[in-house]
């Protein structure tokens, strides 16, 4: 019985601690309480990024703070950790984070809830393309945290289903998304009906992105109380990429740009790929095609419902597909982990929607790969995006692939364009031969002088039949 007893008891101490990870020491120097310390270990979070430091303590001093910091740095825990662990139970409302989509409404209040798993603090998202009725049943509890898009919000406001005088933290996260042209006047709209608005507020305000620009933070200053604290995270203000982004562009004609891409995702057989497009209808043509040609893809975007949206998520994240179509509507509300190749189908025409876009890879100090295509007369837009980032971006070739003369029924090409001469894509100041497996050649961003270009020959690359399924197995024992 004596060592029945001992055995017992010794069981009961292996369980409990298997049960309570140890307390992440870092993060109480910063000043966490212990309830919050306890979801962070269960989250195996140990050491806390640049911008958590920087921010955790100065928001719990209850300072106004604009954070920037590079995307998948953990910008969402810096704020809520503070918020959460000075927020006080039963008081409905008293906090607000504002996002840009529905995606990132989901994904930031999930990161919260998980945050505030041992604490009495309740959070629930409110986003469009849901019945307000389905929302209504979580709001009418007064939960103390909301996470919302801004139409939603103003909506909820209008019917008075929800009300701001109880607001003590009001965030903003990708401000510089939300006080661009579309969002101004909603942002606007929302905040002044918080008690205590403008320079006097009795609230606490954060803003917090990848990206300031000096008009978005001279605006975003309009909204905070003085002294306002810029907190920035080492390299995030210099150049605003992840440095284990590889990147790379294809100088492609348009309409070649469905068999490159075509060719690069069978040699590529990317872990999971996001495939980028300007436009709605661009991504469901896109998704069609690549779908007919045996590629398992599906297309998120704006007209998709939000049920859909959600569906088609979950199922990315679970390896059921690996290549998602998205528009820059999903950019800033993809969350994964595993996320190995980022393909900008389409040059975005903002050169801070690329930053965000080939920030959904090499999250967290992973490595990742971004391949953009570019047509003959986008150069000016390719400038932009490498006077951003304050390097120059590699051209390379894929092997096997040859350029095309204008095709006579195309039909889709600028003013200018429709001749059918054949022409041949246009170079970079230098080129660099491509190969997936690595191999010798100069390292991304290295210059060569202007006018000499490389011999642009790829590596030998492993048979692969251009079109292929990318097997199952492969996948589904990846994600398990």
């Amino acid at each position: 019985m004596q060592i029945s007893a001992q055995t017992n008891n010794l069981h009961h101490r292996m369980s409990d601690k298997a049960e309570h990870p140890p307390v992440p020491e870092a993060f109480a120097a910063l000043g966490v309480r212990p309830s919050i310390l306890r979801a962070l270990a269960d989250l195996s979070y140990i050491t806390p990024s640049e911008i958590q430091t920087l921010l955790i303590p100065r928001a719990l001093a209850g300072v106004d703070i604009l954070g920037q910091a590079r995307t998948g740095t953990g910008k969402t825990a810096a704020f809520a950790i503070p918020i959460l662990q000075t927020a006080v139970k039963g008081l409905a409302f008293q906090g607000i984070v504002l996002v840009p989509t529905r995606e990132l409404a989901v994904q930031v209040e999930a990161e919260i809830k998980r945050l505030a798993v041992h604490t009495p603090i309740r959070s629930v998202p409110v986003y469009g393309g849901q019945k307000i009725a389905a929302q209504m049943k979580f709001l009418k509890h007064g939960p103390e945290l909301l996470v919302g898009t801004p139409g939603r919000v103003i909506d909820l406001l209008d019917r008075h289903i929800i009300s701001l005088e109880n607001t003590r933290f009001v965030v903003l996260d990708e401000v510089d998304r939300m006080l661009d042209i579309g969002f101004r006047d909603d942002i606007r709209n929302i905040l002044s009906r918080i008690k205590g608005f403008g320079p006097e507020a009795g609230h606490q305000t954060i803003f917090v992105s990848a990206t300031f620009s000096s008009e978005i933070e001279k605006l975003a200053r309009q909204y905070m109380r003085e002294p306002v604290e810029k907190l920035i995270a080492p390299g995030a203000d210099d150049r605003p990429t992840v440095d284990q982004v590889e990147q790379y562009y294809f100088s492609v004609q348009p309409w070649d740009k469905y068999v490159l891409l075509r060719m690069l995702l069978e040699r590529e057989n990317p872990d999971l790929a996001i495939v980028f497009c300007r436009t709605k209808r661009g991504a469901e043509k896109l998704a069609k095609k690549l779908h007919a040609d045996g590629i398992e893809c599906r297309e998120i975007h704006g007209n998709l419902a939000q049920n859909k949206r959600e569906r088609v998520m979950k199922n990315f994240r679970s390896g059921k597909f690996d290549v998602l179509i998205a528009t820059d509507l999903a950019s800033r509300g993809i969350d994964v982990a595993d996320i190995s190749h980022i393909i900008n189908y389409d040059v975005p025409e903002d050169p801070e929607v690329y930053v965000h876009r080939i920030g959904r890879t090499a999250r967290m100090g992973a490595k990742g790969k971004a391949f953009m295509l570019v047509s003959r007369d986008q150069g000016e837009e390719l400038t932009r995006i490498e006077n951003l980032i304050n390097m120059v971006i590699p051209v390379v070739t894929l092997e096997g692939f040859e350029a095309r003369p204008t095709p006579a029924d195309w039909t889709d090409a600028k003013p200018g364009m429709e001749s059918t001469t054949p022409s041949k894509p246009v170079l970079s100041r230098f080129e660099r031969p491509y190969s997936p497996g690595g191999g010798t050649s100069a390292p991304t961003g290295t210059p060569v002088p202007d006018g000499t270009v490389a011999a642009a020959v790829a590596m030998p690359l492993p048979p692969r039949t251009i079109g292929s399924k990318i097997p199952i197995n492969r996948r589904h024992r990846r994600r398990r």
